[in-house]
């Protein structure tokens, strides 16, 4: 009677296991083909424009409320800058990869932890945007020539336009929602003229925005209780 219990007690702990085991992969498979979907539109998107659009070039989408306009940047998303010179460029790209594989520390903290799925995919989104823009930096200078006067190759027999770590991020995403003139009286801007919304963006910097939007949106809660725990 009592091996009977110790057995049945033995499988039931076995079954917990093997559930919370199923579900751990599971939701890391979701996460693994969730970031890998978005990397390739992102990439696709930015070499289609690379190989087919010179710097500069632009479609309207939207009459002139959405363009794909085509410029490169070598600074941080929606075209910030850290600073001029290689040494700015190759301070940025080594941040980028140590932010990347504390993200992905992090994630797999979450994931051990039983975080709130929208949480895991929101830290998802913001890996996945931060990689992809990492590629740019880190592979572009080797891999494509100059989009300058001319429509880019892939893999060009003079090699690239650039070395490692010193790839331009690509943008494409336009909308000047609102243009006009600001009046004069006002101190130090009267007078100019003003876009809004002036910055263009890519895919990767979208996903950036989406995921720490709905992290502060929706999960604050979730952040508050991590910090009562520590």
């Amino acid at each position: 009677m009592k091996h009977t219990t110790i057995s049945k007690t033995f499988s039931g702990f076995r079954d917990i296991v093997y559930d919370t085991k199923k579900k751990f992969m599971n939701t890391r498979n979701k996460l693994t083909i969730f970031i890998i979907a978005l990397l390739v539109i992102d990439q696709a998107v930015k070499i289609w424009i690379k190989t087919h659009m010179l710097i500069g070039q632009e479609y309207c989408i939207l009459g002139d409320w959405f363009k794909i306009l085509f410029v490169e940047n070598n600074g941080m998303a929606f075209g910030m800058k850290l600073g001029d010179g290689e040494w700015a460029k190759t301070v940025l790209s080594l941040f980028r990869i140590v932010a990347v594989f504390g993200i992905g520390w992090y994630i797999l903290k979450l994931l051990k932890e039983k975080a709130p799925l929208g949480v895991l995919f929101s830290f998802a989104l913001i890996f996945c945007g931060a990689i992809g823009n990492i590629i740019d930096s880190l592979f572009y200078g080797l891999i494509f020539n100059d989009s300058h006067y001319q429509v880019a190759s892939l893999f060009p027999p003079e090699g690239g336009y650039s070395s490692f770590l010193h790839g331009r991020v690509v943008d494409m995403l336009y909308f000047p929602l609102i243009e006009g003139r600001l009046p004069e009286w006002l101190p130090i801007w009267g007078g100019e003229n003003f876009i809004f919304f002036r910055p263009v963006f890519n895919l990767a910097d979208s996903y950036i925005t989406i995921g720490v939007c709905i992290l502060i949106l929706f999960y604050r809660h979730f952040f508050s209780e991590e910090k009562r725990k520590i």
